[in-house]
């Protein structure tokens, strides 16, 4: 009997409670977890990350089954969520802990991450540049378990947070 072989892909897109929705209820993802990733302090806490200090950024992890979701799928589907071409946040979240980044965990992550990052800026999409950076994924720190799956424990707060943002207005407009 063959074993299931999963990956893991990393993406910081701002705020993770509107970033785990997206991918976890898709086939094959067998887990989304937020968490924080890039910063220079081992083992950060939500208000190390929120302080902007330790230079981690918010991202989600996802664990995924390859045979039933690719790679290549998944960034299809990171790219809508995000403003690509905001580098000092996204939408009403402020600061260097919100910035966009893909964080591959291997060559051929790296590659295909590259790859799409070119298609977007070929696009015409956007008239002001893609400033998303690709890098190399660093260890992962899991959030504390209140920010685990927001939108299904607090769904009235998820809500009116997504509302705020003003992240659907984006999509809507720049991605649909």
């Amino acid at each position: 009997m063959e074993e299931t072989k999963y990956e893991k892909a990393t993406f910081a897109g701002g705020c993770f409670w509107c970033m785990v929705q997206p991918f976890d209820q898709q086939p094959g993802i067998i887990k989304v977890r937020s968490g924080y990733m890039g910063g220079h302090i081992p083992n950060p806490t939500y208000e190390d990350v929120k302080s902007g200090e330790s230079d981690h950024l918010e991202v989600v992890q996802i664990t995924y089954d390859p045979s039933q979701f690719s790679y290549e799928k998944l960034l299809s589907l990171y790219w809508p969520q995000i403003d690509p071409t905001d580098p000092d946040g996204q939408f009403h979240d402020r600061g260097s802990q919100y910035r966009t980044a893909i964080f591959y965990h291997n060559d051929e992550q790296k590659k295909a991450a590259e790859h799409s990052k070119r298609q977007v800026e070929e696009s015409g999409r956007f008239n002001k540049p893609i400033v998303t950076e690709i890098r190399k994924a660093e260890p992962f720190y899991i959030a504390e378990e209140y920010h685990q799956d927001f939108y299904k424990k607090s769904p009235t707060e998820y809500k009116e947070e997504r509302l705020q943002s003003g992240r659907d207005e984006f999509i809507s407009s720049n991605w649909k």
